[in-house]
């Protein structure tokens, strides 16, 4: 692996590196995880829930509330409880052609979705004020571009776009833009040159960086596929009989992550649903037909996220304290306007010849893991990272530069000031869904400080086992027993271990898992399909 202290900064050729990195996919009533690890080591967590109306990339038909002229601002009825926010530099310069599409596709006028024959109107102004751009009661088109946080409702954009594979379509548009991810100016030419060739008259499209090396038939079947969507969506705006109506829902979970991060790296794409396992092959069919034999459906009495250790890496990762390597660690804060990072050596040896090289050391491990944070908890705004103080120019200008090498894979909207004079970096890092907050503190499971007993807790677990087993239902169940990792040490400890007892007097083996998920005197009896049985 690369060691940032010991080769030449920039000099490593990142190609040569072997980099392991698998999804692991987890379904639980309404909610679908998506933990994305890097060498095992987790470094992105994300969730779905099935009842979230208001996704980034979600696109309504809706109605204009008022606007604002002191804010220059619209609040718009999208359906959530609090009204969404369209700023006027977010309604895209392509608004009057907008408005007057969706008048005369809602009235019949306009049966050619694919805007061939469509005459465009002027741009609005680039400052100009939203009280004479748009009314209260006019009916938009508007995209998710932020989800509701807290107490304020979603950011809106009037600027529709629609994310494929390698390109984003941008209807009333006629600009071809590149990512700037893209570094080689010959590939970027090709792939220019291409998309002008194949770009469907009135729309506007973005190569994403996966693009690059792409052939024409991979980028228009992309095009196509986009297309297609924009006709559905524009097909339902002249069946609109109220406002606010959803007319696309973003691709489902699991299909937009791996748009978003799939590439010839991936080693392992591991679901314990059935159902979402069907999905992930159906869209990775679309994509990368070759790789769809790295989907393998999970089927162990180990929970998923147990199994690949995510949920030992969630506890440990999601506190204030978060500890690295040779002793160091990092404190995060969280206030009501920024986060702050403080980077700490702890109680370590010094090795190292001298203080700054110690600091250096630290300071290096810890900007690789304030990478891995900001992305794992979605952290958004303003971040504040007091690094240890370096004497020397050309070490600060090295983490710094290392900070943004590390950074270049968030695909997260972000940006970050060189050092200050006190020593400080900020960056700032864009946010479009709530944070990812996970608890690692459990509660006193007494108030008074005490606790029962572990034998009566496993006195507790022996009467419910008893009880199960009598039950003729049961009789061919095979029994897992699902508790903390210290109760479960414990049940196999011994000889004869507390489990081994239980086979001689229930005559059934029954399987211990340890879960880290769990509280101290949680327990749970499950059968082989992971349903809880009673006695």
């Amino acid at each position: 692996m690369f060691n940032p202290l010991t080769e030449p900064f920039g000099l490593v050729n990142t190609k040569l590196i072997r980099v392991n990195k698998e999804l692991i996919i987890r379904s639980h009533s309404s909610v679908v995880d998506f933990a994305l690890l890097k060498d095992g080591k987790l470094i992105e967590l994300n969730k779905e829930v099935e009842d979230n109306e208001f996704s980034v990339g979600d696109i309504f038909i809706a109605k204009i509330r008022k606007p604002v002229p002191g804010l220059n601002a619209a609040f718009i009825d999208v359906g959530h409880e609090k009204d969404g926010f369209l700023h006027y530099h977010d309604l895209g310069p392509k608004l009057p052609s907008l408005l007057k599409y969706i008048k005369q596709v809602s009235t019949g006028k306009n049966k050619d979705y694919l805007l061939k024959q469509f005459r465009f109107e002027k741009d609005i102004e680039k400052d100009g004020n939203i009280a004479d751009a748009i009314s209260t009661n006019q009916n938009l088109l508007v995209q998710i571009v932020k989800e509701p946080i807290s107490t304020k409702g979603p950011r809106l954009s009037s600027e529709i776009s629609l994310a494929g594979r390698f390109m984003v379509l941008m209807p009333f548009s006629d600009r071809v833009s590149i990512s700037q991810k893209i570094e080689d100016n010959a590939e970027k030419t090709r792939l220019k040159k291409l998309v002008q060739s194949i770009r469907p008259k009135g729309f506007g499209l973005i190569i994403r960086t996966v693009a690059e090396g792409q052939k024409v038939a991979a980028l228009d079947a992309d095009i196509q596929q986009l297309l297609t969507r924009w006709k559905n969506l524009s097909a339902k705006l002249k069946q609109i009989d109220k406002y606010p109506t959803k007319v696309l829902r973003e691709i489902n979970r699991s299909s937009s992550i791996l748009r978003d991060i799939f590439d010839d790296s991936f080693t392992g794409i591991h679901v314990d649903d059935p159902e979402i396992e069907n999905e992930v092959k159906d869209y990775l069919e679309t994509i990368a037909p070759k790789k769809k034999a790295i989907v393998k459906l999970y089927d162990n009495p180990l929970p998923i996220f147990e199994k690949f250790g995510i949920e030992r890496q969630i506890k440990s990762s999601f506190g204030t304290t978060v500890s690295m390597q040779k002793g160091a660690y990092l404190v995060i804060e969280h206030t009501e306007a920024l986060h702050v990072i403080d980077v700490n050596s702890g109680n370590r040896s010094n090795r190292s010849k001298n203080q700054e090289e110690t600091a250096m050391e630290v300071n290096m491990i810890a900007a690789t893991e304030i990478a891995r944070q900001l992305r794992l908890r979605d952290m958004g705004g303003i971040i504040v990272v007091d690094f240890i103080d370096l004497n020397s120019n050309e070490n600060r200008k090295k983490l710094f530069d290392h900070l943004r090498a590390e950074m270049s894979t968030d695909r997260t909207k972000h940006k970050i000031l060189p050092p200050s004079k006190f020593g400080l970096i900020q960056i700032t890092r864009q946010r479009v869904r709530p944070e990812m907050n996970i608890k690692t503190k459990e509660p006193n499971p007494n108030p008074n400080g005490e606790v029962e007993a572990p034998i009566v807790l496993i006195d507790k677990i022996n009467t419910e086992l008893s009880n199960i087993t009598k039950n003729p239902r049961n009789a061919k169940e095979k029994l897992q027993l699902h508790v903390h990792p210290f109760v479960a040490a414990y049940l196999l400890s011994g000889t004869p271990s507390q489990r081994l007892k239980w086979y001689l007097e229930y005559k059934k083996w029954i399987t211990i898992v340890p879960r880290h998920a769990y509280q101290y005197l949680e327990y749970r009896v499950l059968n082989k399909e992971r349903k809880r049985l009673r006695a």
